[in-house]
């Protein structure tokens, strides 16, 4: 498919954090851009902002009447239901119908494309990565999954030649993919509803990583089954960070390298998985060529993604900290972060459990997770593209752990509860809609400071 010779991009779903990335990349090169999304969201406002025409009816009759076979691309999400109007209107008439990693594979593959992969640190590695890339004037598009602080978007630059994307293991996407230099984050279950198993994921992840021909430009941590260049924090590697101490809420640390020591990176995201990916990030950049000045300047100025470790509230005596973690290995990484930070104050942690399939499935490192902070407000299951499955609910959820300082809250209850309760942190985690709740849980806390 050529899409020089596209002028319309329809999206079915274009609110979605990865397909809006797409928009705006369709929209920034001269496409003209519009689509459908079930509901209104802070990023659908966004894009309607920035001049796309965006409709929130299942109705053919609102698809742009110029938009014909010949002229237009239509991209699909996999949670759209396969009986969704619009979508078979286009399938009838023989449309270009493709799914979005179909479509980043088709403008990577005459990239230099750095991809990054992993179950859990693929925004922050590759916004991070993005961002160093950008700053050294590389002629770099970025698709990030999620809104870097810097930018204030999911899409950094506006390059031809070099790209780096999020390879997505859901629905095994990231086999479209086309890397030259990649790295794997982690590779623990996850998307059991698409794989199986833990061992059908890791073939997935041994079959995209085999796509790197050279693995010299394959990074990986050490625990990974597969082949490649380590990167590991106080721990014997290729790339090593060492050193590691916390000065003025920064992380300060050495990185060595094959090419020798760089010292003193300052780093201001908490938590050590953060660590991990900066250094993650760090040694694709390195491999590449970017001088290390250009790097430890980059990793200085970076401020983080919205909803990854995102403080709303930072004041003496009141902290509110909002995250997408959605695994149980996500939730233990914000808990050590705020443990690190705030030694000793109460944090009270609220939860929305996102797939019934996930929760059913993860249920007992849920519990044992959400049980480690002090107090938990659990909320109903987001569904996303689930229906509901009999016997899996938050109650069901809440009776596995062991922390008694628990309960089930309502959307409707959560702010007043949230303002009732004494805990000097508060954390409110999920990749449902509760994210659509953080500028209202902000303004509440604020208010009643």
């Amino acid at each position: 498919m050529n899409l020089n010779q596209i002028k319309n991009v329809y999206f079915i779903g274009i609110g979605g954090i990865g397909m809006s990335a797409l928009a705006r990349y369709f929209k920034a090169i001269g496409k003209q851009v519009s689509g459908y999304d079930k509901t209104p969201s802070i990023l659908t406002g966004e894009l309607i902002e920035s001049g796309i025409d965006i409709h929130f009816e299942d109705n053919i009759s609102l698809i742009p009447a110029d938009y014909y076979v010949e002229n237009t691309l239509v991209i699909i999400t996999p949670a759209i239901p396969v009986k969704h109007s619009e979508w078979n209107y286009f399938l009838e008439r023989e449309y270009q119908v493709k799914k979005r990693a179909e479509v980043l594979g088709i403008i990577t593959k005459d990239t230099f494309c750095f991809a990054v992969a992993g179950t859990h640190g693929k925004t922050t590695t590759s916004s991070i990565l993005g961002h160093i890339l950008y700053e050294s004037g590389a002629d770099v598009t970025a698709f990030i999954g999620g809104i870097v602080e810097n930018y204030d978007s999911n899409l950094i630059g506006t390059g031809k030649t070099v790209t780096v994307v999020e390879a997505d293991e859901f629905d095994r996407s990231f086999l479209h993919l086309h890397p030259d230099i990649a790295c794997v984050t982690s590779m623990d279950a996850d998307h059991l509803d698409i794989y199986g198993t833990s061992t059908a994921i890791e073939a997935s992840f041994v079959e995209f990583a085999n796509k790197v021909e050279d693995k010299s430009n394959l990074f990986i941590t050490n625990e990974l089954p597969i082949q490649g260049v380590v990167c590991a924090v106080n721990e014997e590697a290729v790339f090593e960070a060492f050193n590691v101490r916390i000065e003025s809420s920064s992380y300060v640390f050495d990185v060595k390298t094959p090419n020798g020591i760089i010292k003193d990176l300052r780093f201001g995201l908490p938590g050590k998985h953060n660590l991990m990916n900066a250094l993650m990030a760090s040694a694709m950049a390195i491999t590449y060529g970017t001088p290390t000045s250009v790097i430890a300047s980059a990793l200085a100025s970076f401020r983080g993604i919205r909803r990854r470790f995102s403080y709303q509230i930072k004041e003496d005596n009141l902290v509110y900290i909002d995250d997408y973690a959605h695994h149980p290995t996500e939730i233990n990484a914000v808990h050590q972060a705020v443990r690190e930070l705030y030694p000793g104050q109460k944090v009270l942690a609220i939860f929305q459990p996102h797939l019934f399939s996930r929760t059913r499935d993860f249920a007992d490192n849920f519990a044992k997770s959400l049980s480690a902070f002090d107090e938990v407000f659990l909320m109903e299951i987001y569904p996303a593209r689930e229906l509901p499955m009999e016997g899996i609910n938050s109650q069901w959820l809440m009776d596995k752990m062991t922390n008694d300082n628990k309960k089930i809250v309502s959307k409707e209850d959560l702010i007043p509860e949230i303002l009732a309760n004494d805990a000097t942190v508060i954390v409110t985690i999920g990749a449902g809609d509760l994210g659509e709740m953080v500028p209202s849980i902000k303004k509440a806390l604020y208010e009643n400071l």
